[in-house]
């Protein structure tokens, strides 16, 4: 009886996780309400952001600019190897958008709300373990966690913690807690 209670359990889990995973990537897209193909589309948007290198934080938080005004998605388009890719994709996204009354400030607004701006990136957390260890210099661990405390916020100046690693930063281990 446990071990059949429990094939239940993890058979509902691929279910539930499904449901999860799929209502947040609607929020992340800006989509308000649930449609069939919701799914596929974004799964079309994660595959073309790998075959492209495309940076996931940044193509989803300048989405939200691309939301609010179809004349501003140059920023994402710009992260992609191809932009013809992101071009063919936001298409449909924009005729979705449009099903749901989206492209507008608030549709952007709660983007913003379910995409962070910044995120802890490998080379800035090995850049302030560094400082730290070897330098005695918690300055740049202090600016790190000031940035990181608002994650969803625009902060000026702090730009950098946004951007992903250039070649000679990425970080090739990580450890356990950083």
């Amino acid at each position: 009886a446990a071990l059949k209670d429990a094939r239940e359990a993890i058979g509902a889990f691929t279910v539930r996780f499904e449901s999860a995973y799929t209502e947040e990537m609607r929020r992340k897209l800006g989509l308000l309400q649930s449609r069939a193909g919701d799914l596929a589309l974004a799964q079309d948007l994660l595959e073309r952001m790998a075959r492209n290198s495309a940076d996931f934080t940044l193509t989803f938080r300048r989405l939200c600019d691309a939301a609010a005004d179809p004349a501003r998605g140059a920023p994402v388009r710009a992260l992609f190897a191809d932009p013809v890719a992101f071009d063919e994709w936001a298409v449909t996204w924009r005729q979705r958008l449009a099903e749901d009354g989206g492209l507008d400030r608030e549709c952007s607004a709660a983007m913003r709300a379910a995409n962070p701006l910044f995120i802890p990136r490998n080379h800035r957390v090995e850049q302030a373990i560094s400082a730290a260890v070897n330098d005695n210099d918690f300055v740049p661990f202090e600016m790190l966690l000031t940035v990181l405390s608002s994650p969803y916020a625009d902060q000026p100046g702090h730009e950098i913690y946004a951007e992903p690693p250039r070649p000679d930063e990425i970080v090739q281990q990580t450890f356990c807690g950083t």
